[in-house]
């Protein structure tokens, strides 16, 4: 790649490792709801003015049912969730867990509509993923954690299938206009229960920045920095970050909220990683000549 290239996925594995961190400390003060809101709300009012500013939005209009289903599968559901699972668990716990969607789309493909012939290849990287997701599950997580990790499960679960919502229904768009009314579309749904569930009093600057950060840092600016990157090394290259980021997720729990790195962790993260790795590799040499979208294996 070149030097361009190499700064782009720097940048990107870093900006798209944090939102973890974030969250966790968000939901301290707010609900998850609220934070969703506040998120999307400030996104939004970003990425949307460059979009109409482009003339991006009016072509979505006939794909308005696929956007929907995308918007809620991809940000509504997932965010929510996210916030409810960090409310319980630790954020570098949380990260390592979603570093399971790679496996969940591995998953689908095989046994969805598609019918993807595994191998022994992926298929033993499937198995390895869930030892890895088996081990995280059974020595970090206690039995009152029960719930945010089935909040999480399907965290992986959504974000895996938007992808693929993305392909086959949404490629053709531009990739901006896409993500920039899906958020102003979650920013709409969770404004009432969102200004509903806030607080009564305006949280801490800590809570604040957290969120500036979160929406303009990790989603606004890092949306158009991945399009950057895409461009320059392709999407192939690109969809490399999504192994990057757990590790920052755990960096930056350990370091920054004092969060516990144990045996269990290391070896859970080590058998996702080459559990993913194994499992998403191409089995055989891929016969659509499909322009591929820049979204098509990032989740939000």
């Amino acid at each position: 790649m070149s030097r361009r290239g190499w700064l782009l996925f720097a940048a990107m594995s870093l900006i798209w490792g944090i939102p973890y961190l974030l969250i966790k400390v968000a939901v301290g003060e707010l609900a998850p709801s609220t934070l969703v809101f506040a998120r999307t709300a400030l996104a939004a009012g970003l990425l949307l003015p460059l979009a109409l500013a482009r003339g991006l939005v009016r072509p979505l209009l006939p794909y308005w049912r696929p956007l929907l289903l995308y918007t809620v599968v991809e940000i509504c559901i997932p965010w929510l969730l996210l916030g409810f699972a960090e409310q319980r668990l630790s954020s570098s716990l949380t990260g390592l867990l979603v570093a399971a969607v790679p496996l969940v789309g591995a998953g689908i493909a095989r046994f969805g509509p598609s019918r993807e012939p595994l191998g022994a290849r992926r298929l033993s990287g499937l198995l390895l993923g869930v030892a890895g997701v088996a081990a995280l599950v059974g020595f970090e997580v206690g039995a009152g954690d029960l719930r945010a990790i089935a909040a999480v499960a399907v965290v992986a679960v959504c974000y895996a299938s938007g992808p693929m919502i993305l392909a086959r229904r949404l490629s053709d768009l531009p990739g901006l206009s896409v993500v920039a009314v899906s958020l102003g579309l979650s920013a709409l749904a969770f404004l009432p229960v969102g200004v509903a569930q806030a607080p009564a009093t305006w949280p801490s600057a800590r809570a604040i920045a957290a969120v500036v950060v979160l929406a303009v840092l990790c989603t606004a600016i890092a949306f158009l920095l991945f399009f950057q990157l895409v461009a320059e090394v392709g999407p192939a290259r690109s969809v490399v970050i999504t192994y990057v980021n757990p590790a920052v997720a755990v960096l930056l729990g350990v370091v920054v909220l004092n969060e516990a790195f144990t045996l269990a962790t290391g070896v859970g993260f080590a058998l996702i990683l080459l559990g993913s790795v194994l499992a998403t590799a191409p089995s055989s040499p891929p016969r659509s000549h499909r322009k591929a979208s820049v979204l098509d294996q990032i989740p939000l």
